[in-house]
């Protein structure tokens, strides 16, 4: 043990002497990431059951009020959403005369990119408007590391905050959303999101959650805001042409930072981090698997959503397509039995 704090406290002082890390090639990703990982599971003589059961009584740390409180918040967002729709969105859609379908579409736009935009800023203001230094610097996260460490307040506000609003996506994607091509894969995404939020709390990589959830909320923000402007450019017999435009830049910048963000660099400081550069910081490090294992299915559904974006690119230069929308919708003739709301 204290050959191994010697050798780690090492590794860091000339981590700090040469600097950050620079960031790897997708090449470097696969053929360090590839290594560590089968070093890892050539190391590791006990792994199975017996070995996670240990592992969650050692290093799991959740206490009962916080899911209570995580639950609690969920249900507070779902009432939020109603209340927001009824007294504020619908009138608002009503009082700009929406053409029936952008009306009925736009209540959803407008509570997801409300709450994507103050996520993200406040993921942004931790990241570049304090000393955390996780996304210059991402093998940094794992540096300090030490099993049941406490959770800075202002992460454990963000964690709260995104946690619950997961948990009311949940619910909300079965029950509240319009129901399209890819909702099966939304679930899928909303449940693997708060499996990692509450497991990366548990065991104390926050650090590591903060830059995920700052590289995924940006592209959430511009599609909400585009979607808008599509529902807004058309209203009251008229066509505003300010919408138009910024729907037309939207979808050039949602398409852009979706790649930049979500598919560069992620994949390059998120997962090179947790598969490589983790097992460097703390060798024994629990759930290896587990948590990359997670990741690595979200950089899977990153890439089949960026089928979609490819699809819509396709179809606009092709001269497909003549007016915006989202191609994950049903068209009319296809479109499932519509779930009534609650007024209804």
């Amino acid at each position: 043990g204290h050959r191994r704090r010697a050798r780690r406290a090492d590794c860091m002082a000339a981590a700090e002497s040469v600097g950050p890390e620079p960031m790897p090639s997708y090449a470097q990703l696969v053929q360090r990431g590839w290594g560590s990982a089968l070093a890892a599971a050539r190391g590791c003589a006990d792994c199975g059951w017996g070995l996670a059961r240990r592992g969650l009584a050692e290093h799991a740390h959740l206490a009962p009020p916080e899911l209570l409180l995580l639950a609690l918040g969920a249900l507070g967002w779902t009432a939020l959403r109603s209340v927001a729709t009824a007294r504020l969105f619908r009138p608002l859609a009503k009082r700009c005369r929406l053409q029936p379908k952008d009306a009925a579409k736009m209540p959803e736009s407008a509570w997801k990119f409300l709450f994507y935009l103050g996520a993200w800023s406040y993921s942004a203001y931790l990241l570049f408007g304090t000393d955390y230094p996780f996304f210059h610097d991402p093998p940094s996260m794992f540096e300090d590391w030490t099993s049941g460490m406490a959770v800075p307040r202002d992460i454990a506000v963000a964690y709260l905050l995104q946690g619950s609003f997961y948990g009311h996506s949940i619910y909300a994607t079965l029950y509240m959303d319009a129901w399209r091509k890819d909702s099966v894969v939304m679930l899928i995404h909303h449940v693997v999101t708060l499996v990692l939020i509450v497991s990366s709390y548990a065991f104390r990589y926050h650090n590591v959650g903060i830059l995920v959830l700052f590289l995924h909320d940006i592209s959430d923000v511009q599609l909400e805001f585009t979607k808008l402007n599509v529902y807004f450019k058309s209203r009251g017999g008229s066509t505003y042409r300010v919408h138009a435009l910024v729907a037309d830049l939207g979808c050039i910048s949602f398409s852009l930072s979706w790649f930049w963000f979500r598919l560069y660099w992620f994949p390059l400081k998120v997962l090179y981090a947790t598969c490589h550069c983790s097992l460097r910081s703390v060798p024994d490090i629990p759930f290896y698997f587990f948590f990359n294992a997670l990741l690595l299915l979200l950089t899977l559904m990153n890439l089949y959503w960026f089928l979609y974006i490819v699809a819509f690119a396709t179809k606009v230069l092709t001269g497909q397509m003549n007016e915006l929308k989202d191609v994950r919708d049903y068209d009319s003739a296809e479109a499932p039995s519509p779930k009534p709301s609650k007024a209804e």
